[in-house]
């Protein structure tokens, strides 16, 4: 802001100008007093300016009698999670009242790696969503990975200082930081010679290793999924982010321990959401919307999703309505429903009654297409031999991103081979390397997806973006494969040897620039197929389970394209025990 600028800024603070837009017929959500003021609220510059019956404006929005939030920060997100390119994404949660997400890029740049950040960046700087971006700090997750990229402590270094670069995202290698491994520590102390945030990942860790873990530096956690995990690390001085996400909901399990005394260190966090989610059910409005409903009182649930966030990521003028403070602004109806009539980013109207008020530019560059790359494959590259009948299972936990890592005795087929078919209850699990057709790949065992008569094939799966493919047959689990391939990354059903369903996603292999609407309508025909035509339970989500089954930081045991990986003692394992 200029001088002049800033001295017309003064002047309608100080009544002596009109504002430029007067908010009329409102109360304000008052943060830092857990109280609600008396309207209206004037704007200028993009800026607050102030409130109260003395004020005039040049424009004049009426809010009807709503109440008027600050604007809603995800405290941290993975974008690609909602198969959406950026623009696509803002214009779906803007709507919903989010005006700043801290997102974690490593899903693109485990992919593309610097390429891929850059037009995160680029995309971001042409929408009204204030997105911020996480350096991310393991790609690969692990050494046991196989990726597009490998990003190092002196290439995230490069981008420090661009515009829309936050912190270090989160630090998934615990043991690494733990035992002070070469690469993590060179990225903690690269973060901390430039004074940024670092974001944490640490599910199950506990006593001494937690304390070693927060001792690095580490500010936040959004791993928690019980009240123990959460009091510990708030005491140990972090941040707790509650998450809600597609497929696990910490939130509900936390909320009983937040009390008024804590609840400063407790951000909401969505981390992986589905775009037919978002849809039906809102974004951190939703989140607002369960804490209410879970006994908080509302103006503090409010405060987890603004100025907490604000004040957890550094975010000056954000999360609050005062005086000289960003105009990010949602009205809602009440405080108990948070149903979004406006949102205004930097006091701009950009959507009103879940409808977007302005043209979001879509922006692809040629980079980050075409990434799906697989090599020669057929039938019989989905043949499991085993040396024996006990081998290692990885078993699939209904509403839950980990897995328990099972023994089983299977039936082998007259070559020692591995059927899912004379296995009911099993399913033969592959993992592909896509970013170079390197011929990589592995096999194993998965129990309680409970495929039926064909298979299920993603590009998407955390965190190295390998092709995963699940089925009870190996000639629907290649059709599967190649379907993926020629889409250029996305989802693919097949059943009865015919693709029956299918998405693509064609940005980095992970997100689609078709509507939110056309895309969620593409996941809605794919989960129907699945619970139906390949007989998958009702209580798992088949597309968000299978996509984790590759991240080996979450325990207990996973399969990359070099094989098991044991979690609980980081290392890779046999997958018999013959």
């Amino acid at each position: 802001m200029n001088r002049e600028n800033l001295e017309k800024l003064i002047d309608m603070a100080a009544g002596r100008l009109p504002a430029d837009l007067l908010i009329s017929n409102c109360q304000l959500a008052d943060v830092f007093n857990q109280t609600l003021l008396d309207g209206p609220l004037a704007l200028g510059y993009g800026r607050i300016v102030g409130w109260g019956p003395d004020y005039q404006g040049r424009e004049t929005l009426d809010a009807g009698g709503g109440i008027v939030l600050p604007g809603l920060i995800d405290g941290h997100v993975h974008i690609e999670s909602s198969a959406l390119a950026p623009a696509r994404f803002a214009g779906l949660v803007l709507p919903f009242g989010t005006t700043t997400v801290i997102a974690d890029p490593h899903e693109t740049a485990n992919v593309l790696g610097l390429e891929g950040i850059r037009y995160l960046l680029e995309a971001a700087q042409r929408l009204p969503l204030n997105i911020q971006l996480m350096l991310p700090s393991c790609v690969p997750a692990t050494p046991e990975e196989q990726v597009g990229a490998v990003l190092t402590a002196e290439d995230l270094e490069t981008l420090i200082g661009q515009k829309g670069i936050l912190g270090l995202g989160e630090v998934m290698d615990f043991p690494g930081v733990i035992n002070h491994t070469n690469l993590v520590i060179k990225k903690i102390l690269m973060a901390r010679k430039h004074h940024l945030l670092i974001d944490g990942h640490s599910p199950g860790l506990t006593g001494p290793e937690l304390t070693a873990y927060a001792a690095a530096g580490i500010h936040t956690d959004h791993e928690c999924s019980t009240a123990a995990e959460m009091l510990e690390r708030l005491h140990l001085g972090q941040y707790v982010l509650m998450r809600h996400c597609s497929s696990s909901d910490d939130l509900s399990r936390l909320l009983a321990s937040l009390t008024p005394a804590n609840a400063r260190r407790c951000v909401l966090c969505t981390d992986d959401r589905e775009a037919a989610d978002i849809m039906a059910n809102g974004h951190i409005n939703m989140l607002l919307r369960q804490c209410v409903a879970g006994g908080l009182p509302p103006l503090l649930a409010v405060t987890l999703a603004t100025l907490n966030a604000a004040e957890c990521f550094g975010l000056k003028d954000k999360g609050a309505i005062a005086p000289g403070w960003d105009a990010d602004l949602v009205i809602v109806s009440d405080l108990k429903d948070f149903q979004v009539r406006r949102v205004l980013a930097k006091g701009r109207e950009v959507a009103r009654d879940g409808r977007m008020m302005v043209d979001l530019e879509d922006y692809t560059a040629d980079s980050v297409l075409n990434t799906v790359h697989l090599p020669p494959l057929t039938a019989a590259s989905f043949v499991l031999p085993l040396a024996g009948p006990a081998i290692r299972v990885i078993e699939i936990l209904p509403n839950n991103l980990l897995t328990r890592a099972t023994v089983r005795e299977v039936r082998r087929n007259d070559q020692g081979e591995f059927d899912p078919r004379l296995n009911p209850g099993l399913n033969l699990l592959a993992v592909i390397e896509r970013h170079r057709a390197s011929g990589q790949m592995a096999l194993g065992v998965l129990a309680g997806f409970g495929l039926k008569n064909g298979a299920l094939a993603v590009s998407v799966a955390h965190d190295s973006h390998n092709l995963v493919v699940a089925g009870d047959s190996a000639e629907d689990m290649l059709l599967a494969t190649r379907e993926v391939g020629r889409l250029g990354g996305g989802y693919a059903l097949v059943t009865g040897g015919r693709v029956a369903a299918s998405l693509a996603l064609p940005v980095a292999g992970l997100m689609s620039d078709r509507p939110a609407r056309e895309v969620a309508d593409g996941l809605a025909k794919l989960m129907a197929a699945a619970h139906r035509d390949l007989g998958l339970p009702e209580t798992l989500h088949p597309l968000m389970n299978l996509i984790f089954l590759t991240l080996p930081v979450i325990p207990e045991l996973r399969l990359t394209s070099r094989g098991l990986f044991d979690v609980t003692t980081f290392q890779p394992v046999d997958i018999g025990l013959n």
